[in-house]
């Protein structure tokens, strides 16, 4: 479960909260060698999140500069999944509990999964991103 101090989404400045994440005890020796990292990707649920059809297509942050995209073109929490990936950096481990930055999850969002962002895995060599990303981008983290 995600303990944050953002209750209500934030349309920015994500890349500075810090977080934590408190892993069940059933499966907390799990995370033995998970400091070795420095960054993890969190499979969380977005419990808060809202979605309709209309969201399907839409201008990232409903900005009018951005071109209108599909969802699955965009990293919006308005999913019809409600599946939340991040890769954050991993600030330290107590026991069960990690401290993270980075984290675009809301206070009490469960975590379904934890991985170590791998390099071989999880950085393709020369990813190919459109104009507009690097506009919305701009001052984000």
């Amino acid at each position: 479960m995600v303990c944050s101090p953002i209750t209500r989404p934030l349309e920015h400045g994500w890349g500075e909260v810090v977080s934590t994440i408190r892993v069940s005890p059933g499966v907390s020796r799990g995370l033995r060698g998970v400091e070795a990292f420095s960054h993890l990707a969190v499979l969380f649920v977005m419990h808060r999140a809202r979605y309709s059809e209309r969201d399907l297509v839409r201008r990232p942050r409903r900005r009018r500069d951005m071109p209108a995209l599909g969802i699955f073109a965009q990293r919006a929490s308005c999913r019809p999944n409600f599946l939340g990936l991040t890769v954050v950096r991993l600030l330290g481990r107590q026991g069960a509990v990690l401290e993270v930055r980075g984290l675009d999850a809301l206070d009490g969002s469960p975590v379904l999964d934890l991985k170590p962002h791998v390099r071989a895995f999880d950085s393709p060599g020369r990813p190919l991103e459109p104009e507009w990303m690097s506009r919305l981008m701009a001052g984000y983290f």
